[in-house]
């Protein structure tokens, strides 16, 4: 096959490399402008290759060329061997040909996206694609832990037994692990420390692109979407003591810098991609053709003001033009997380009026209502779609109790604090200041009462989400009492703690979500105008006032319907929430 390598360098000399093994052949780039390379040969598919960068090695000025590093194509789609650290890596004369993974050459996808499945309103199950079934008794053990294993009858039963409308996988490209947890005997389980964007990691999908395509296929098959979780924050490449795998060998470009040269970290992991370059930008956005072109139905993005700064946030930026502008990406569904730890990193409703977003500010004040701290009316603008945060009647809320990042809901009603010892930080690390409460005692416990008041605290969070104006999104194993022992950020536990049990689910309450899941598709919830009909009442039943809202512990919304009334009734003091439907009522004053 005739392929044609395209680079983006400031380099003084660009080789690629073939690999045959075990020998290496070396062919020049030709430089095509003033930053531009590219070669094109006949090459077979399957075709081992990588790049070598000559230049300055002068890291206070952000130049790193060390023709000793080998460098992964940035447009690289399949990788020959996972990401693996080593010291070697950020050492000057070291060669890495050894340690670096090879790309594979394979066809680009060219099939048109197929229609969109997944629509706004309906149940988002955000899972670690490794954690969900590593330990899954029905799965073969040979595809535990990988992609494929999504399409197995079982995991398909499950999500539609819960009524998912799609799925939102954690990455599953590339990553390399954080280089202080190998010195723990820790590794990343998350996979949000990305190399480069769209390389499939061969730990989770063996198969590479033909088993991303086939489990899409597979999950479509049984009316469910998927969501990719992808990461253009940041690369693993990190800091100035960071490995060279890529970018930073050919392009120093790549990265926001100061005026001095210094790399900026708006992300908290030692660098930040420079989204507003347009040769960056370019290869984002072949990125998500590609994956588009796999089947997924839509992307979640990390840290995603990030796509948007130059430096500070732009609603207006060049990519969120671009992206609407694509006929093959302007289908898709985008979500963003909408918020980074740079300046002004808070754009919670600032993100285009075709996103979603994340929406913390629910997680929150719902938490808190419930533990007894929050206020109803507060409550009420949540369930009723965030209106303070997002305009219009068809709200982009993504409402969640709790996602892979901090506690699940089990530990947000077991735990006061996190316990995150096993990560070897000393406990420092996650959020400080959850919104949590232990009903009593911390951790896991016999006593009967408080086991059960925490089951009942668990089905009235869950009704309120199910009920509440927006797309809901539950976090796998929420829906039957999923445990990681007060860990709240479970990054670096490749192990038990993050991987499911399935033989010690609450099946109990597993029947519950699902429950609420098929009560929400047979009523007017999920529709986004349902807010126009609502009508408010207090716990006594009486038309709610200003006065009532400031002192309530709780209230009643009624929906109309064809032949019924939706009724939510939320009831703080008797620790009860119900969702019912009703004969129509007359009229009332």
């Amino acid at each position: 096959m005739q392929h044609t390598f395209h680079l983006h360098s400031t380099a003084e000399r660009i080789d690629l490399c073939l690999f045959t093994s075990p020998q290496e052949t070396r062919h020049p780039l030709t430089r095509t402008g003033e930053a531009t390379w590219s070669i094109t040969l006949d090459l077979p598919e399957g075709q081992r290759y990588a790049y070598r960068a000559h230049g300055p090695y002068d890291p206070a000025n952000n130049q790193w060329f060390d023709p000793a590093k080998l460098l992964v194509d940035p447009h690289a789609r399949e990788l020959d061997a996972p990401f693996t650290y080593s010291p070697r890596l950020s050492t000057y004369g070291e060669d890495t040909a050894d340690i670096v993974p090879r790309a594979i050459l394979t066809p680009p996808l060219t099939a048109p996206p197929p229609p969109r499945l997944f629509q706004p309103g309906g149940l988002i199950y955000e899972l670690n694609v490794r954690g969900f079934t590593m330990r899954h008794p029905d799965v073969l053990p040979e595809q535990r832990g990988t992609l494929a294993a999504l399409a197995h009858p079982a995991i398909v039963a499950h999500l539609q037994k819960l009524g998912v409308a799609t799925v939102e996988l954690m990455p599953i490209t590339a990553w390399i692990d954080e280089r202080h947890l190998g010195t723990l005997g820790l590794t990343n389980a998350w996979g949000y420390n990305p190399v480069v964007p769209m390389a499939l990691d061969p730990r989770l999908v063996p198969g590479g692109v033909a088993e991303l395509v086939a489990t899409v296929a597979a999950l479509r098959d049984a009316g469910i979407g998927t969501i990719l979780d992808l990461v253009f924050n940041h690369t693993g490449e990190s800091d100035i003591h960071g490995p060279t795998l890529s970018f930073r060998g050919y392009d120093p470009e790549a990265y926001a810098t100061t005026a001095d040269g210094t790399l900026i970290n708006d992300t908290g992991t030692g660098n930040t991609l420079a989204t507003g370059r347009p040769h960056i930008r370019a290869l984002i956005l072949d990125t998500l053709r590609h994956f588009a072109r796999a089947g997924v139905d839509g992307f979640r993005f990390d840290l995603a003001p990030i796509l948007a700064r130059d430096p500070g946030f732009d609603p207006q930026a060049p990519l969120f033009t671009d992206l609407a502008a694509d006929p093959h990406l302007a289908s898709r569904l985008m979500i963003a997380e909408p918020w980074d730890i740079g300046p002004g990193g808070y754009q919670l409703g600032q993100f285009p009026d075709t996103w979603l977003e994340w929406n913390d500010r629910y997680r929150d004040d719902v938490r808190r209502f419930w533990r007894g701290d929050g206020a109803a009316g507060t409550l009420a603008t949540r369930v009723a779609g965030s209106s303070d945060l997002f305009s219009g009647a068809a709200t982009r809320s993504v409402n969640f109790l709790a996602a892979h990042d901090g506690f699940t809901l089990a530990d947000t009603l077991a735990h006061a604090h996190r316990h995150n010892h096993a990560n070897g930080e000393h406990n420092r690390d996650g959020h400080a200041d959850e919104i949590a409460w232990n009903h009593g005692t911390e951790g896991a416990t016999d006593d009967p009462a408080i086991r059960a008041s925490r089951d009942a605290s668990a089905r009235a969070l869950l009704a309120i989400l199910f009920a509440s104006k927006g797309t809901p999104m539950l976090t796998a194993g929420d829906e039957f009492s999923r445990s990681q022992h007060g860990n709240n950020n479970a990054y670096a536990q490749d192990n038990a703690t993050t991987w499911i049990d399935w033989t010690a689910r609450d099946t109990d309450l597993e029947a519950f979500v699902a429950a609420l899941s098929a009560f929400r598709r047979g009523t007017p919830l999920a529709d986004p105008a349902w807010l126009a009909a609502a009508d408010w009442r207090d716990l006594s039943d009486r038309p709610m006032t200003p006065e009532r809202w400031a002192d309530a512990q709780g209230f009643v919304l009624r929906l109309p319907m064809a032949t019924e009334t939706l009724v939510l009734r939320i009831d703080r003091p008797n620790a009860r929430v119900t969702l019912s439907r009703a004969t129509l009522l007359e009229s009332r004053p």
